[in-house]
């Protein structure tokens, strides 16, 4: 039964910070798509209605206490594995990669589902298995198993970006954690190694990417435009920004995937540096209020949970805005509560809501 007095410890202000940065990317993504004319559901009214529908999903996990999730994390684990390994038999393939599973009325992209249920199983393994002493490298096979496997499936759909943000996120969770300094400096060789043979595991067009990162000019018209585009949109933005709905390269369509991939890029031509600044500072402020419900968790399962959706929120925004302003290949990863996208918005909010019961839950025992 839901104890009533939960309500009392529910974090009012983080969920209200949360909001706001969503209600922010509406009303971007209003101006992005301001010129496309009629269309038959407008994009920022879908992003309104999965803004919705993520705050239902936040409610119902607050109702229930997540250290039952502690039991849970390893069947959904293997429930999403399964069904990443049912994406390359029976999966929906667009633009050459294949990614959802066609359930009717949406499409299901376990990947993104993934984040979360790495973050449950990791959070429930390193809680038990943790130690002040640090993992050792034998310590860390387990976990290397676990976050290998789906990284490999992913990898596979092909979903670079994906694949990254999970390795990111089960790496900062690890580390987090307490790892021996020589299993760091392994780990370290290791990656070095697979990054560079990874280059002849890549497909064309992923090394066409990063090819188009280290010089964009070498296919101005081609791979290099996306990101020559998004770069005079934050360049053209100067310190105060063109105004609302007044961006020259998102009105005048320059800019390929602004209610996506892009939308940060819109933001920054119509709001300048100072508006950047102010959207930035309030990504800062729901990452240390993340980290600060780390802290303050009643038991070690809800602390590694914290710190795994804090991670995630952070990889998503460094990735995101390292894309769009050039010092990172274009890997489609989102801006989260900002970007355009159902399943991003549904997922970041179950981040939120396992925020919020996190905090509102270190008061009971």
């Amino acid at each position: 039964m839901f104890d009533r007095r939960l309500v009392t410890h529910l974090n009012w202000p983080f969920l209200l910070l949360v909001c706001l940065l969503a209600g922010l990317g509406i009303a971007n993504l209003y101006s992005a798509t301001s010129s496309w004319g009629a269309t038959a559901q407008p994009v920022y009214l879908k992003q309104t209605y999965w803004l919705a529908i993520g705050l239902c999903i936040a409610t119902l996990i607050c109702l229930v206490d997540y250290r039952h999730l502690e039991y849970l994390s390893f069947p959904f684990y293997g429930g999403i594995l399964l069904l990443l390994i049912l994406v390359l038999t029976v999966g929906k393939t667009s633009m050459g990669a294949t990614r959802w599973i066609n359930l009717g009325g949406f499409n299901l992209q376990p990947s993104e589902i993934m984040k979360i249920v790495i973050i449950l199983a990791f959070a429930r393994y390193f809680s038990e298995k943790a130690n002040v002493r640090g993992l050792s490298l034998g310590e860390l096979c387990v976990p290397g198993l676990i976050l290998g496997v789906p990284t490999v499936l992913i990898m596979k759909q092909p979903d670079l970006g994906t694949a990254m943000l999970v390795l990111f996120i089960g790496g900062s969770m690890a580390l987090f954690a307490g790892i021996q300094r020589s299993a760091v400096v392994c780990l370290g060789g290791v990656g070095l190694c697979g990054a560079v043979g990874g280059w002849f595991l890549l497909h064309d067009y992923q090394k066409r990417r990063i090819m188009t990162f280290l010089d964009p000019e070498r296919d101005p018209l081609g791979a290099g435009y996306h990101i020559i585009q998004s770069k005079i949109a934050v360049g053209s933005g100067g310190f105060g920004g063109l105004g609302f709905m007044k961006g020259t390269q998102s009105q005048l369509s320059f800019l390929p995937e602004r209610h996506t991939d892009f939308a940060f890029s819109v933001f920054a031509e119509e709001w300048g540096f100072f508006g950047c600044l102010l959207l930035l500072l309030l990504y800062l402020l729901v990452l240390l209020w993340g980290l600060h419900i780390a802290q303050k968790a009643g038991d070690r399962f809800g602390m590694f949970i914290a710190f795994g959706v804090s991670a995630m929120m952070f990889w998503h925004i460094v990735v995101n805005l390292g894309m769009v302003i050039g010092l990172m290949p274009v890997v489609g990863v989102p801006l989260p509560l900002f970007s355009y996208g159902g399943t991003s918005m549904v997922t970041t909010m179950i981040g939120v809501g396992l925020l919020l019961n996190v905090s509102m839950r270190r008061f009971t025992f």
